[in-house]
């Protein structure tokens, strides 16, 4: 695995908790993520479904855990674009960061959840029609280009340009994001096509950031999240006993694609549902077999569908940032100060 650039930690609002208690564990552990070093915290947009995620305004949210940080980045992962006003999007989104410091990454997807696009009077099979039209108004927004009407956004950003993130699952979505010079976001998993039911995720991603680093304009410094499910804990055991709770209660609340049996054994679970858990040695070789991992430049872990209890998820950061990430070649505030030597390569995680 070559050299780790950037660590990222990042966050449904999943706790087992109020839709206020979510919000205010999720910030004591962007918080804690910031202590221990991590360079990004990246939160995900979910509309109305409790058990897919908690937070439907996400640069809400981030504002409130900005003036609680200094110095970690804060990204969306991702902010369901077809479902926002572009112009409104690209003004929250300046306001935030210009309060930030320049700190705000912004990830965009055209959203999982079919049902989700009624309650806006849209229909999700226009979703990447959609996506595609609003992200050159967002684009033009930030750029200081007149919209229609001929209104230019006050204040424009044309810094954030060079902060955009596209999450795919396809190809064509990878090769998307690469023209455009943007990001791109690997998912923590994703569902094996029929004719390959046995697929690493590997397999699956290898193809996506081929096509991304083929599409990527010259001179671009290619950006890669690879989004990975990591718990880690002191004892083996104990990883493995609040994985098989976490894991079998999320089967319930929602069935994975091809069948998985709730009582299927603990480690087809980990392996089907692509889960990095136990020990800090455990994990650091489970990553390390991954292949899509030594063509990321930024790792970023979540705890789901663990989901285990906040104190482990704290001490999960711990053990990341002190014993998981460095062996994967990964060095606290070396992004920092190579942002710091080199100000051309903004358009990279700082």
């Amino acid at each position: 695995m070559s050299r780790l650039q950037r660590l990222g930690f990042f966050t449904r609002l999943l706790d087992n908790a109020t839709a206020s208690d979510r919000y205010r564990l999720a910030t004591e552990q962007i918080v804690h993520a910031e202590a221990f070093g991590f360079d990004s915290a990246w939160v995900a947009q979910h509309h109305f479904h409790e058990a897919e995620g908690g937070l439907p305004s996400p640069l809400v949210f981030l504002a409130s855990v900005a003036a609680q940080t200094q110095r970690i980045r804060l990204g969306t992962g991702t902010v369901t674009l077809p479902l926002e006003n572009p112009v409104r999007a690209a003004e929250d989104a300046v306001v935030l960061d210009l309060l930030t410091g320049g700190r705000l990454e912004f990830g965009v997807g055209t959203g999982g959840t079919p049902s989700s696009f009624a309650a806006f009077g849209l229909h999700s099979d226009q979703r990447a029609e959609i996506l595609a039209a609003h992200l050159g108004l967002l684009r033009d927004a930030w750029a200081g280009r007149p919209l229609p009407g001929g209104d230019r956004l006050y204040p424009a950003s044309p810094q954030l340009l060079d902060r955009v993130w596209q999450a795919s699952f396809s190809v064509a979505g990878a090769e998307r994001a690469g023209r455009a010079g943007d990001g791109l976001m690997l998912s923590r998993t994703q569902p094996r096509p029929p004719e390959a039911p046995h697929a690493s995720l590997a397999d699956i991603q290898l193809p996506l950031i081929d096509a991304y680093l083929a599409a990527l304009p010259a001179g671009r410094v290619p950006r890669i999240v690879g989004s990975r499910s990591v718990f880690v804990a002191d004892e083996r055991a104990l990883a493995r006993r609040l994985a098989e709770e976490g894991l079998r209660r999320n089967l319930v609340r929602q069935p994975a694609p091809g069948g998985l049996a709730t009582d299927a054994p603990l480690d087809v679970l980990i392996a089907r549902q692509d889960v990095h858990v136990g020990t800090p040695a455990d994990v650091i070789a489970s990553l390390r077999a991954d292949r899509t991992l030594s063509h990321v430049t930024d790792l970023v872990c979540q705890v789901h569908s663990v989901d285990p209890p906040h104190r482990h998820i704290l001490r999960s950061i711990e053990l990341i940032a002190t014993e998981v990430a460095p062996a994967l070649g990964w060095v606290p505030g070396l992004a920092k100060a190579s942002s710091t030597s080199n100000d051309s390569n903004l358009q990279t995680i700082a």
